[in-house]
């Protein structure tokens, strides 16, 4: 299953608001498997980025689609790739 990792900023609403991250990161996770999307994990992160986002899905337009609504809400902004692991890599590369 393709898996993506979001790497993700705080816009000026989401640091007003920040004490609410945690929450809005819950809400998040419903609305995801609402959308067919498994989220893996969420972390809150220290430097450049303000959290990272590793999430999946059967394909690329779900996990798109939730990204958009993730950024509509207007907390955060995304910078998002697709994540490899060792095997999938091989095949690539091959």
């Amino acid at each position: 299953m393709p898996r993506y990792i979001a790497l993700l900023k705080f816009t000026e609403q989401g640091a007003n608001n920040i004490k609410k991250s945690t929450a809005r990161a819950h809400n998040f996770d419903k609305l995801a498997a609402k959308s067919g999307v498994t989220v893996a994990g969420q972390y809150w992160t220290m430097g450049r980025y303000d959290g990272v986002l590793i999430v999946s899905a059967d394909n690329e337009k779900k996990v798109l689609h939730l990204l958009t609504e993730l950024a509509a809400l207007g907390n955060v902004r995304t910078e998002t790739m697709q994540a490899f692991d060792d095997s999938e890599f091989d095949r690539i590369a091959k």
